[in-house]
């Protein structure tokens, strides 16, 4: 009789554990979007620019695992245009460098052959080509389809995205990076300064540099730094001029374009800059290693961020150097003489002529469905699910990368500071497929950017004024260029050229 009783009692639990079972397969269908409609086993081909074997693992962690989990009847396949360990084991003649492949037409073969990708993971500088070479499928119309709510995307990427597709939605992605003016709050209170505001043009951000820079040697506090990093004169002046929408050469990279009243302006702001000791010179930077060597050197976790050490008033940062300053901040009573800095951040500083724009976005992750998709239903559901509000709710742990969905966004461990400072500004518009496309057919115009560096040095030792240095770099960049007609390639032909700094 016992027996019989526990008989019953394992068909009964067989029976709940049955029931549970299909609850939870019913409850992962639920959440799928609906892609368990049919036990049919699928595939779903997903795309990427480049990978290998290693990091197909990462890819499908940082992509596809959950996804996959969630829909049994899915099978992701991941494919990469091109394949690193391609390049890495080919053998080349002695003296003759390997063909580098064009990652685009890589791309394109990935997205138009015989048995094309369904979905592709690409940057943002390759979404305008793509969607001018109707390779994208437009996602409006599944979005209106779906009821996909995109009301809480963070303007600013939705912006970036439709202005590379003329105003229409061809990819969407689940995070983004930005940058913003960081500032040290301390200076600005010691000397009585209104701190820098959000939305301020180059040039009030230039002139509140000039006040905020103050002391002598050793003990000098500078204005304003173009990046965290010690950099030169001409790698800020490309920064401060692509800020201005500002261009070297023509699209088809036939003609210099900097000997103009605009080139002018940056050269010579940039170069009074160094000559006032406004920003960090390199002389400042050799004079604190050597006393660092001086004193037996010793490992410095900062690796001179002069700005995390309290010696610059502003400085452009992305959204991970917050986590730096966190990390700094919670350590400092390990490190000898260090206080925290009091920092707060705002837009980066705008062009006067479009004071709406000027936000330095990186788009890495963009995911859009191939025209000739073999499996677009799933491809749709897919991007859907990583673009959902569950997997940002996820992601907005991530101290290195912001969530699209604003509902998300939220200060990294409990700090204040204004993180609408990285989401507000439109993103700077993408360069045309034109200017995308010089690099790719003619690769040695870089030497027509390199008699820049040179000629800026000498603006900055007054041996030259900025205009005669920009005609200069006119009229050598154009030789250049016209040799590049019929050696796209390169060579300084007996010209010389100086190296670019590293």
């Amino acid at each position: 009789m016992n027996s019989k009783r526990l008989s019953g009692l394992g068909i009964r639990k067989i029976a709940l554990l049955g029931l549970t079972l299909s609850l939870l397969i019913s409850l992962l269908a639920a959440c799928s979007g609906g892609s368990n409609e049919s036990a049919e086993k699928r595939v779903l081909r997903i795309g990427f620019v480049s990978g290998s074997a290693d990091m197909e693992s990462y890819y499908r962690q940082q992509y596809t695992d959950t996804y996959e989990i969630m829909n049994q009847n899915i099978e992701i396949e991941i494919v990469n245009a091109i394949n690193y360990d391609d390049q890495r084991f080919e053998q080349t003649e002695p003296g003759k460098p390997s063909e580098q492949p064009d990652p685009y037409e890589k791309m394109k073969e990935m997205l138009t052959g015989q048995n094309p990708v369904d979905v592709i993971v690409f940057d943002y500088n390759q979404l305008r080509r793509l969607t001018q070479d109707n390779l994208l499928q437009p996602l409006d119309p599944l979005v209106t389809q779906d009821k996909f709510d995109l009301s809480d995307y963070v303007p600013t990427v939705m912006d970036g995205i439709k202005s590379a597709g003329d105003g229409n939605l061809y990819a969407l992605t689940p995070t983004f990076s930005s940058s913003a003016l960081f500032y040290n709050k301390k200076i600005f209170a010691d000397l009585a300064i209104s701190p820098p505001t959000d939305k301020m043009e180059w040039q009030e951000v230039f002139n509140l540099a000039r006040q905020a820079a103050k002391g002598e040697g050793e003990d000098r506090n500078f204005g304003f730094s173009f990046n965290r990093w010690m950099s030169d004169g001409f790698n800020d002046t490309q920064v401060y001029s692509q800020a201005l929408q500002l261009k070297i050469w023509d699209d088809k990279g036939e003609k210099m374009l900097v000997n103009s009243d605009q080139w002018e302006e940056v050269w010579n702001t940039v170069a009074s800059f160094y000559k006032d000791e406004i920003v960090p010179t390199q002389q400042y930077m050799q004079t604190m290693y050597e006393k660092q060597s001086e004193m037996g050197g010793g490992h410095d976790p900062f690796n001179g961020d002069l700005f995390i050490k309290g010696r610059v008033a502003m400085t452009i940062g992305d959204y991970g150097y917050i986590n730096e300053l966190k990390r700094a901040s919670d350590h400092a009573s390990k490190i000898k003489d260090f206080v925290p800095v009091d920092w707060d951040v705002v837009t980066v500083p705008v062009n006067p002529n479009d004071p709406e724009t000027g936000g330095s976005i990186y788009l890495s992750q963009l995911m859009g469905i191939n025209a000739k998709a073999q499996n677009d239903k799933d491809a749709w559901d897919f991007i859907k699910f990583i673009n959902g509000k569950d997997w940002a709710k996820l992601k907005s742990r991530s101290v290195y990368e912001m969530v699209a969905r604003k509902e998300f966004l939220k200060p990294i461990g409990g700090l204040q500071y204004n993180i609408d400072a990285f989401t507000t500004l439109k993103p700077l518009p993408p360069a045309s497929s034109d200017a995308d496309m010089v690099y790719r057919e003619k690769p040695g115009i870089w030497e027509a950017q390199q008699f820049g560096y040179q000629l800026f040095q000498e603006v900055i030792e007054e041996k030259k004024s900025a205009r005669e240095a920009l005609a200069e770099w006119e009229t050598k960049g154009n030789a250049v260029l016209e040799r590049l007609k019929t050696n796209p390639e390169g060579g300084n032909g007996g010209i010389e050229v100086m190296p670019m700094p590293r």
